[in-house]
């Protein structure tokens, strides 16, 4: 009845709701952009927040590019992405690694300076949902590590005025046949309780999307490699949701 309603009325389903989405990279957002495309198609206000530069996203598709030239070209695929997800784009320039290499002084300004930004993005936005990765980073990259980490400090700060769910995307561990691979960023589907289904229109706005970083990708991609590669031949995004204690105890030890 609720959906016929809705219809009637001229809305949309998630008409009001806000989801923000926060990943390192440019093309990060592949890694659920079928259901951003899904939320916004269904009313939902999308934010995506990109935290790095990829100034050090160097591959054969880009003759090995790296630096300020890639940066710019990078942007501007991100724009492109963005706007076929219906997703609003807050791209922050830090830099890729995030100065780790440069030792104390240069990472830590950069590590601090993600949460303080962060914070205030959360704060102006008020999504009611936030995605991020979680410990396993997807890929275990330290960047995509530090982000996953920086926007759960942010979200166990502070008690928010506005409530808000917390989702880290993870690959079930059966899905991945290599030992090794499932062992690094594997996730048993016990702890991704969140299984949201997309459609082939959405599938359809994630691969152009995909599309979108003709810097990073293979051109010969198609939608079948990319749900083969990426989705494992589902029709599903899984998420493990952050869920905080229920009550106080004096032992570690249940």
């Amino acid at each position: 009845m609720l959906s016929v309603q809705h219809e009637l009325h001229g809305q949309k389903p998630l008409e009001g709701k806000v989801l923000m989405a926060i990943f390192a990279h440019p093309d990060d957002e592949g890694t659920v952009a079928p259901i951003l495309a899904k939320y916004s198609r269904e009313g939902a206000q999308i934010h995506l927040v990109t935290v790095t530069d990829g100034r050090y996203g160097s591959n054969e598709f880009n003759n090995h590019m790296e630096g300020d030239t890639l940066v710019a070209i990078r942007r501007e695929e991100l724009k492109c992405s963005a706007a076929i997800l219906g997703a609003k784009l807050r791209h922050l320039d830090y830099h890729d690694q995030l100065r780790a290499a440069e030792g104390y002084d240069g990472h830590i300004p950069q590590a601090r300076g993600i949460i303080k930004d962060l914070n205030a993005i959360i704060e102006e936005v008020k999504p009611d949902v936030l995605i991020t990765w979680g410990p396993d980073g997807w890929s275990n990259h330290m960047d995509h590590r530090l982000v996953g980490a920086s926007v759960t400090q942010v979200y166990l700060s502070k008690n928010w005025e506005k409530p808000m769910s917390l989702y880290f995307c993870g690959v079930p561990s059966d899905l991945i046949e290599n030992p090794e691979e499932r062992m690094l960023h594997g996730l048993e589907r016990k702890y991704l309780t969140t299984k949201v289904a997309f459609t082939d229109e959405d599938l359809d706005k994630a691969y152009l999307s995909h599309k979108c970083h003709k810097s990073q990708i293979n051109p010969e991609t198609t939608k079948e490699d990319l749900k083969k590669n990426w989705y494992k031949n589902s029709m599903f995004i899984y998420l493990r949701k952050f869920e905080g204690p229920k009550e106080t105890s004096d032992t570690v030890f249940d």
